[in-house]
């Protein structure tokens, strides 16, 4: 929907937050919204992930989750259309079953479509008809084909479609304010787009190895609570709006597909059941785990004992918790969350080095862990390893320059450490990753002030600052230019 895809997909996922950053995206002016460039793309995609990131309570900032998330993304995308796309993929903590594809690659999941999803091939049809979305351009095709309408047209029909995934009274309402004909062939527009992403989606899914029958699945029981709900249906079904058309095609495909039968892997099922013990308090959830257990009513003991073990750490039971992962140990279980609990029930139990020895072994068998790397940096920090730490975070911001939490991290362990120039340098670049520029220059300007840098420290600092401002001083150009 043109600009209102932005919107669209910025309004979806940060809900009140969104109107300062509509306004800084609709400084990008009419020509942009014309010619869209992959650059363009991305630079909107951070920027919204980045407004999400700060002031939407939602979303989820669990390495844990983050990695398995884009661990299956990657998955999915190397067998897609395009395999060297660059997505991302985050959480929203919702209930409601929903996942969205924003400009330059970046996808959203509602923690709703974890827990709905009956098996992981499941979740990837989901995943994979997201890509798709991304992989064919269908947020920079629309705009091409929409480049005659006025902004304040599309956002108000952002408005109205946004509206129908939460309150379908409110959706009639924000829809009669604006031009019917418009809104319906912007609708009938997106369901081609539905049927391309279901299409490829299928390929992705198939070429993944993952059973293909799941996106079939997933998406005919929507359809069936949908018509059980009548206006209360799914979330998904009102931004992704289903047929029987495109259900049939699915079964379709499936049907002429050869069997595959794909067994969840162990970190679908521990996301779940972290999620799971997220509900409700850390007792009720252990509780419920518990007499799980003792019922013997699970599909994965491993997955419901460490739901258990979750639950225990964050009710502070931290005995019990440490039984429930030798319990784990003794199944055999391996996984880099099951070792991450481990370690944060020691970094609890006051054992700093306990923890480091723990994450530190973990990394030699999970090394593409990132939040293993982000544990471990912890660890080291509370152990007062800060020569260990700093050399440790060095080396990974030699392969991951662009994470901010590294230099979080790095910043702290800094700061610790005494060393107050480098600290500032560090916490820079950390908001700079974030797009907050005014609060990396204000740093650098701290550092400028700290005297326990040496000349070459101090000229990296001024160097840095004469970029930032440089940086400051194009964007003021281009908001004064309205591009």
């Amino acid at each position: 929907m043109a600009c209102a895809a932005v919107f669209l997909a910025l309004v979806a996922s940060v809900g009140s937050s969104s109107p300062v950053l509509a306004d800084e995206l609709l400084d990008l002016g009419e020509s942009a919204c014309a010619e869209f460039s992959p650059q363009l793309e991305r630079k909107i995609g951070e920027r919204i992930l980045n407004e999400i990131r700060l002031r939407e309570p939602s979303y989820v900032d669990d390495p844990e989750i983050a990695d398995y998330l884009n661990r299956l993304g990657s998955r999915l995308v190397a067998a897609s259309a395009s395999p060297t796309a660059d997505c991302y993929f985050f959480l929203i903590r919702d209930n409601t079953v929903n996942a969205f594809a924003m400009f330059g690659g970046f996808i959203g999941v509602n923690s709703g479509t974890l827990l709905t999803a009956q098996s992981e091939s499941e979740l990837a049809g989901v995943l994979a008809h997201e890509i798709s979305h991304v992989t064919q351009n269908h947020l920079a095709r629309q705009i091409v084909r929409e480049k005659q309408s006025s902004i304040a047209m599309m956002a108000a029909m952002a408005i109205g479609v946004l509206a129908a995934r939460s309150n379908s009274q409110v959706a009639s309402a924000a829809i009669a304010s604006a031009q019917a004909g418009s809104i319906q062939a912007q609708l009938a527009f997106s369901r081609d787009f539905e049927r391309e992403a279901d299409r490829l989606g299928f390929q992705t899914l198939s070429g993944a190895g993952y059973d293909v029958r799941g996106m079939g699945d997933f998406f005919g029981r929507l359809q069936q609570a949908g018509r059980v709900y009548e206006n209360n249906a799914p979330v998904y079904l009102r931004s992704h709006p289903l047929t029987v058309e495109r259900i049939s095609d699915m079964q379709n495909r499936a049907q002429s597909a050869p069997y595959r039968q794909v067994a969840d892997s162990l970190d679908f099922l521990l996301v779940r059941a972290k999620l799971r013990a997220q509900m409700g308090t850390p007792q009720e959830a252990a509780s419920e785990f518990g007499k799980q257990l003792r019922e013997k009513k699970y599909g994965s003991e491993i997955a419901t004992r460490y739901g258990l073990a979750y639950a225990l750490f964050k009710a502070k039971q931290l005995a019990a918790a440490q039984r429930e992962v030798e319990a784990l140990d003794a199944l055999k279980a391996s996984s880099p969350m099951i070792a991450g609990l481990a370690a944060a029930i020691r970094m609890a139990a006051d054992d700093p080095p306990g923890a480091v020895a723990i994450y530190r072994d973990a990394m030699q068998r999970y090394p593409q862990s990132r939040s293993l790397v982000y544990g471990y940096a912890e660890a080291l920090l509370a152990a007062r390893q800060y020569g260990d730490g700093l050399r440790f975070l060095d080396s990974q911001l030699q392969t991951y320059s662009s994470d901010y939490k590294l230099y979080g991290l790095q910043a702290r362990t800094f700061a610790a450490s005494g060393k107050r120039l480098q600290q500032h340098r560090a916490q820079a670049e950390f908001y700079l990753l974030q797009g907050q520029l005014g609060a990396a220059v204000e740093q650098l300007q701290f550092a400028q002030q700290a005297v326990d840098g040496n000349f070459f420290e101090q000229s990296a600092v001024d160097a840095r600052l004469r970029e930032l401002r440089k940086l400051q001083a194009e964007e003021a150009k281009q908001k004064k230019n309205g591009v």
